[in-house]
């Protein structure tokens, strides 16, 4: 069973006054697995807080259909089954983070004895617990950024929806919240991800999916979409026409980057001793090479790059 499929969903929104209808998720097919972190990417506007609306039930589909643990996207079952943190969050500021939590546990239906041990739990997992008793409204950003992931996980859901859950946050802040969606897999939960960090979705993420313009581009884990391509740094004393012209015989993207420095990307990296024999008999003359794997960025803005043509 998936914790999130959708099939053809699609989401139009259509403003009065005669204005043109705006598609913003078009015929979406989603499919991840359960007890895998999974990274749900894409540039603003592509359609990724509008899709996650649909999948917590506050927004209504146009068509085609979504299942959030099995259940329909919305129902009862699976609202209850599943945790959100919003990327901005209304708190109750003149609250305490422990008041806080045990309202959100009471909205919950959480028993007195649960819901004691929960705030316990999941206040030390976010690094507040000398703050339980401080008002929401003395916390920095970041902190109310990790009483909102406490508040997301506090029911012990077996899904966890986080909307950028780590853009107030300093580097701390941002190594705490990896260690708790780390110990959420662990625990066999599902932790779907929308960041626009993309480092932190490299470190944290099994899977990825790629939104453009509301469909799904890319789909896959991390080792299918990044390990079969290597990036190449080569050092010239010159780069020459000549040289340009053989790498493009080679690699599937030749790129100058300055007067001596090229960057080629390969599909394999058994290929890259073609590029030196390449600029060898381009009669180039080679001061170095630095290969590394395509980063998840890398991926990313070709992508979107490639989809916007």
């Amino acid at each position: 069973m998936w914790a999130i499929e959708t099939r053809g969903l699609r989401k139009v929104f259509r403003p009065l006054l005669g204005r043109h209808a705006v598609v913003v998720v078009d015929h979406l097919d989603l499919q991840v697995p359960g007890g895998t972190v999974f990274g749900f990417l894409g540039p603003n506007g592509a359609g990724k807080t509008t899709t996650i609306q649909m999948l917590i039930g506050n927004v209504y589909p146009t068509a085609g259909k979504a299942w959030v643990l099995g259940y329909p996207a919305g129902s009862i079952h699976a609202k209850r089954r599943l945790g959100f943190l919003p990327e901005k969050f209304q708190f109750h500021d003149f609250l305490t983070a422990e008041e806080f939590l045990r309202l959100h546990g009471r909205l919950a239906r959480m028993d007195s004895a649960t819901l004691n041990r929960r705030i316990e739990e999941v206040l030390e997992l976010v690094g507040l617990t000398e703050r339980r008793k401080s008002k929401i409204r003395e916390f920095s950003k970041g902190m109310q950024q990790r009483i909102g992931l406490a508040q997301a996980i506090l029911h012990d859901p077996e899904l966890v929806i986080l909307d950028e859950p780590t853009s107030a946050l300093d580097p701390l802040g941002r190594r705490r919240v990896r260690e708790v969606i780390q110990y959420l897999k662990q625990q066999g939960k599902t932790v779907f991800l929308n960041s626009h960090l993309l480092s932190e979705v490299e470190r944290s993420c099994d899977y990825v999916a790629i939104l453009h313009r509301g469909r799904v581009v890319k789909q896959g884990t991390l080792d299918e979409l990044l390990v079969n391509r290597s990036v190449v740094t080569l050092e010239l004393r010159q780069i020459t026409s000549a040289v340009l012209d053989a790498l493009r015989r080679v690699a599937r993207r030749v790129q100058p980057i300055d007067e001596r420095r090229i960057v080629a990307e390969v599909e394999q990296e058994s290929q890259i001793p073609a590029l030196a024999r390449a600029v060898v008999l381009a009669e180039g003359e080679l001061m170095g090479m630095q290969a590394q794997r395509e980063s998840l960025e890398d991926l990313f803005i070709q992508v979107v790059a490639e989809e916007g043509k």
